[in-house]
């Protein structure tokens, strides 16, 4: 049998978030510790945040902040917000970053694999040739090369430079 070792799972496990009802999302939107919740962007109808358990550096969601399951629930100018921001993000991944290339997902409704699927979330996770080596084929695992909150701290700057093109 296979052990990986990671210690920073306990804290998402235990995490209150994860035991009551209330909606993460949400609460992070509402919450005034930008950093902390690794919160990099508001617009009118939607918001940025970076994945505390990224798959990759850099890796955003975007969501509208209105507490949906999926698009349909939105009105055309949630969505039309909602896309210009998932825009947003690509173009200060693009700068900050520089990735070869991009996963954009969503998944509607646990079945499909959302593992919060009460509140809608766009997945945007920036690829780079190489960045799945032999410890991802070969060991099933993966590394991420940088701590979450120094890719916040560059990415902050970032979305503050674009946002106000």
């Amino acid at each position: 049998m296979d052990i990986l070792w990671a210690p920073w799972r306990m804290e998402y496990i235990k995490s209150p978030s994860r035991q009551t009802a209330a909606c993460v999302f949400c609460e992070k939107l509402r919450d005034n510790k930008d950093r902390e919740n690794l919160l990099l962007h508001r617009s009118s109808y939607s918001f940025v945040i970076m994945n505390p358990f990224p798959y990759n550096n850099g890796h955003l969601m975007v969501l509208p902040n209105e507490h949906v399951p999926d698009m349909i629930k939105l009105s055309d100018e949630v969505l039309l917000d909602f896309i210009k921001t998932t825009r947003l993000s690509l173009n200060c991944l693009r700068s900050a970053l520089a990735p070869e290339g991009f996963n954009v997902g969503i998944n509607f409704g646990k079945v499909a694999g959302a593992g919060l699927g009460e509140h809608l979330h766009l997945h945007i996770v920036p690829r780079w040739a190489g960045d799945a080596s032999f410890i991802t084929v070969i060991g099933e695992a993966r590394v991420i090369p940088e701590h979450v909150i120094r890719t916040y701290d560059m990415l902050i700057d970032t979305f503050r430079n674009h946002s106000s093109l």
